[in-house]
């Protein structure tokens, strides 16, 4: 029988964004330390003599492939909605500014969403096992936060 396990890597970084619609301080430019926590969930590895052994994934491995898929691109970057325009438009006038398009208004629940639709296909059967991002948690203060997760699956049983 085999046995599903999950583990959590904490990475953090800084962005920029506003809410244009939103009728409090939020439709102001600011910025946020952002706190993700990544859950993958699977089958512990056991290759004897391998790195990985007694593992589902090393911790640095999923550092890595979450700060080039997402964290990279979203540290110390602008996050803007696509329709608002006046503030994307001022943005793209600026000479090499980081800034992130995005089809959603940046609120952390949508965030959250655009964060783990980037990063589970990333994670999915990750180094030829069985693997699956299962829950993704963006906190936007250390009080606020969204949090996305998707059914485990299992592997089929011989």
């Amino acid at each position: 029988m085999s046995k599903q396990v999950s583990i959590t890597r904490r990475l953090e970084f800084d962005s920029g964004h506003r809410i244009p619609n939103h009728c409090g301080q939020c439709r102001n430019i600011h910025g946020h330390r952002y706190r993700l926590d990544l859950t993958l969930s699977g089958e512990v590895l056991h290759r004897e003599g391998a790195s990985d052994d007694g593992m589902i994934l090393d911790f640095g491995d999923i550092k890595a492939l979450a700060n080039e898929h997402l964290v990279n691109k979203w540290d110390h970057a602008f996050l803007i909605y696509r329709g608002d325009t006046a503030l994307l438009n001022f943005l793209q006038s600026m000479e090499e500014h980081k800034t992130v398009v995005l089809d959603a208004i940046p609120t952390v629940e949508n965030l959250a969403q655009v964060a783990f639709d980037i990063l589970a296909p990333v994670f999915k059967d990750c180094f030829g096992h069985h693997l699956q991002l299962t829950k993704l948690v963006l906190f936007e203060t250390p009080n606020c936060w969204a949090e996305v997760s998707a059914q485990a699956v299992l592997p089929a049983q011989d």
